[in-house]
């Protein structure tokens, strides 16, 4: 059987594991553009166990009238890379997966350009596959009929295994991010400074803060001293905020805490909130983006309550076990099925 054709920048390390459910379900082969890297861990080296090559994006329209595929799946990212894969798909009647990210409208004027463009692609699409579900509603609105979530996931066996023992009992606060504004780390500085709490905030991440009372920066982590972090702190804090330019599609620091027990303190422009990961007084707090009083009333609301916020972060423990990599590959495999019915790979595992 011929593979399908994957185009897409990079592979993270954090997904490498995800890259390599699909493909023993449906056998793939990844076209990889490079260029610039947003969000998420750094780009890392491609699974051996999966065909690649490193592309042009002006190579991927010609790659997928090669004849060589049997289908084709593109997300958003790259200048060209997605209404070449698009076109081409179309001009030789190759079936066509989107990865859809968007849960709002960037208002940019690159964005507001090519809009046409996306609904397009939202309808004719012979599937959808989304973050979660609020990327699938945003989708539905813009035309797309035929949507599959591929829910955001980490390596969970990795995330949830056993840390070292905390040796601090105050609270703690975690920030992990990187030093751009849309990760809304002053609003989570301030914050901390009006709640005047008797513990710590830690920073992780390439940041240039300037450090408070009470405020700790450790640099960037190996994923091992991170993971101890999480299993050491009360809460995470996500405090993302949307600008013209960028929505948090997600927050995979949020599936990655909950595996060791963290609550979870979220602004309502994270696409894990959105999507229903973080559940407000279910696994964590819920406050609005670029208000610090809020997400200092909610710190302040679980220092003094440690059993509610320990309740919350068992319940995330719990609630993150159903984003695996298994499912996110089973989202692909259901989409592929959609666009162009194939008979599943032997040997490829079932839901």
């Amino acid at each position: 059987m011929k593979p399908v054709l994957f185009v897409t920048g990079h592979v993270p390390a954090d997904r490498a594991g995800a890259f390599e459910r699909l493909h023993e379900r449906v056998g793939i082969e990844l076209a990889l553009y490079g260029g610039r890297h947003r969000h998420g861990s750094p780009p890392g080296t491609p699974p051996a166990t999966i065909p690649h090559r490193f592309v042009d994006q002006r190579e991927i329209g010609a790659l997928v009238r090669s004849g060589a595929y049997r289908a084709v799946v593109a997300g958003t990212g790259g200048r060209v890379a997605l209404p070449a894969a698009w076109w081409a798909s179309r001009r030789a009647a190759v079936p066509f997966v989107f990865w859809a990210a968007l849960w709002r409208t960037p208002r940019t004027a690159a964005h507001l350009a090519a809009l046409p463009l996306m609904r397009s692609i939202y309808r004719g699409a012979g599937a959808v596959v989304t973050y979660g579900e609020h990327v699938s509603a945003y989708v539905r609105r813009h035309g797309a009929t035929r949507v599959f979530v591929a829910p955001q996931a980490v390596d969970n066996a990795f995330w949830s295994a056993p840390a070292a023992p905390r040796a601090d009992e105050r609270f703690a606060a975690l920030f992990v991010g990187r030093a751009a504004p849309e990760k809304g780390l002053a609003v989570a500085l301030e914050a901390w400074r009006r709640a005047a709490l008797h513990g710590t905030l830690t920073l992780v991440g390439d940041l240039h803060a300037t450090v408070a009372d009470g405020v700790v920066a450790t640099g960037s982590l190996r994923p091992t001293e991170l993971r101890n972090f999480y299993a050491s702190s009360d809460v995470l804090v996500v405090p993302s905020i949307s600008t013209r330019g960028f929505i948090e599609p997600w927050g995979l620091v949020v599936n990655e805490a909950m595996n060791q027990g963290a609550a979870i303190i979220a602004s309502d422009a994270v696409g894990a909130a959105a999507g229903g990961l973080v559940r407000d007084a279910r696994n964590g707090l819920i406050v609005r983006e670029r208000d610090p009083a809020a997400l200092a009333a909610a710190l302040t609301t679980l220092a003094a309550d440690r059993r509610r916020c320990a309740a919350l972060g068992a319940a995330g423990r719990d609630d993150v076990c159903a984003y695996t990599f298994d499912a996110w590959a089973e989202g692909f495999a259901d989409a592929l099925e959609m666009a162009a019915p194939q008979p599943r790979r032997a040997g490829s595992v079932e839901p």
